[in-house]
């Protein structure tokens, strides 16, 4: 498996344990009712995010994050590991993206200005360094 899959399947076991940073606080403000319910608007009130504690919804936003920002590493880990490109520059690139991933998630629990945007930002560099690895 190439260096890339490899921190592919990292990143991934990384949203698997954001899930559980996210919901067992969720679960624990909200209770069973709300969480294992079906969810629907009228008898929520509003959206649960915005019933628990600003902590538990940054957890929700950077899982949220997470997801988004996993799609398109997930291209280029794909692009790189089918094209047979991978290199020294791609795979230091993924573990950049993982190591960002990783610490995004207590800069964004706490709420640390500046650093979580930078953090982000090396993550998407990192990202987008293997894209475009893949074309030149």
């Amino acid at each position: 498996m190439t260096t890339e899959l490899t921190v592919l399947t990292l990143a991934a076991l990384l949203q698997v344990v954001q899930f559980v940073l996210m919901s067992v606080p969720a679960n624990l403000e909200l209770g069973p009712g709300k969480t294992m319910g079906p969810r629907d608007p009228e008898r929520l009130g509003k959206p649960l995010i915005e019933q628990v504690s600003p902590r538990t919804g940054r957890l929700f936003r950077a899982l949220n994050n997470h997801f988004e920002g996993l799609i398109l590493f997930s291209i280029a880990c794909v692009v790189i590991t089918l094209s047979g490109q991978s290199t020294a520059l791609t795979g230091a690139c993924a573990w950049i993206y993982l190591v960002a991933r990783i610490l995004y998630v207590p800069a964004y629990a706490f709420g640390l200005v500046p650093w979580r945007s930078v953090i982000w930002a090396v993550g998407f560099i990192a990202t987008t360094i293997m894209l475009v690895s893949a074309l030149v």
